[in-house]
């Protein structure tokens, strides 16, 4: 009997030093809105890589992208109830809970890189402090390539976007879209092809990036650019989540969001250029827009941010003023 326990017990050494390093791991779940082929989610795919290598193992994340588990305005919620641990977000999609969120959707904004980066600099404390409140906290900040339209015909002037059927994706691009006579429609990126197959819209307002991602040129042909805004996704993680992680591993998260954040704004960049090209090969005539459009746009730039000012707090408003500052 004392031979056959000491066997047994053995065993269950053996058992249980063989175990112990997945015991340790740690899994979690990813919800991102875009496909595989979108430079968010390539960058994404960068960052999980470096998180499970430099960690050694510890936290292994399975991202599931492209809607393909939570569509993406509900993502933010889905990381706060803890449903997911971490889950990127495009800020701009929950607008009507605070100001904040639609600043970088107003058209005339930050119509350029630097201007966005310096707009996010400003943002970043008060999101911080927003995100801490509801028990998440944001690892990254990544800016959209400009936007432009999308449409079937050549857009030579503000007349031809009169009464077109126009996807959008926040409240703030769907006034621009009405200040310019379109009926403007917003839809989840994932229903744009489907939308155009059925007649629900004849045009698209967005980047090169998600008309690629869209396969655009099978439904129209000319992307007309105009620049106008470089609004923002944010990387999301749930904070309890992140506290149950080991101090190592939590600085092992942290610097891989950082690093998200530097390489995506230059695979951003990138992209603009690259997929223009793409668009090109399939047969995309590439057009800047014309100045009554471009006039129109920023008319309506202007008439938002007073409505923004408005309705925003005094701290939202002190973040933008601290932004106006650091553009002199």
């Amino acid at each position: 009997m004392n031979r056959r326990a000491l066997i047994a017990s053995a065993a269950l050494a053996m058992s249980v030093g063989l175990t112990a390093p997945t015991l340790a791991q740690t899994s979690w779940t990813m919800a991102s809105g875009y496909p595989e082929s979108s430079f968010f989610t390539q960058n994404i795919r960068q960052m999980i890589k470096e998180i499970e290598e430099k960690s050694g193992g510890k936290l292994k994340i399975d991202l599931r992208s492209n809607d393909s588990l939570i569509k993406l305005d509900a993502v933010k919620r889905s990381v706060q109830s803890g449903q997911i641990q971490i889950g990127e977000i495009r800020l701009g999609v929950y607008g009507n809970e605070a100001a904040m969120y639609n600043l970088d959707n107003i058209p005339g904004v930050a119509t350029t890189y630097d201007q966005a980066t310096k707009l996010t600099e400003a943002q970043a404390p008060f999101f911080d402090a927003m995100f801490k409140k509801n028990g998440m906290r944001a690892i990254s900040y990544v800016a959209w390539p400009g936007q432009g339209f999308y449409t079937k015909q050549p857009l030579k002037g503000l007349a031809d976007l009169k009464s077109q059927k126009l996807r959008i994706y926040s409240k703030q691009t769907q006034i621009m879209g009405e200040k310019l006579g379109m009926e403007a429609l917003i839809l989840p990126f994932a229903e744009v092809p489907q939308a155009f197959s059925t007649g629900m819209i004849q045009s698209l307002w967005t980047s090169a990036q998600t008309g690629t991602d869209v396969q655009i040129w099978d439904y129209v042909k000319h992307f007309t650019y105009t620049g106008t805004m470089h609004n923002k996704n944010a990387i999301l993680v749930n904070e309890r989540a992140f506290r149950q992680l080991d101090a190592a591993t939590q600085k092992v998260v942290t610097e891989a969001g950082e690093a998200a954040s530097k390489r995506g704004w230059e695979l951003s960049k990138k992209a603009s250029e690259e997929r223009e090209n793409v668009l090109k090969s399939h047969g995309v005539t590439i057009a800047q827009a014309p100045k009554d459009v471009l006039d129109a746009i920023e008319a309506a730039g202007k008439g938002m941010v007073a409505d923004w000012l408005t309705s925003a707090t005094a701290e939202e408003k002190a973040v933008y003023e601290s932004y106006r500052k650091s553009l002199n």
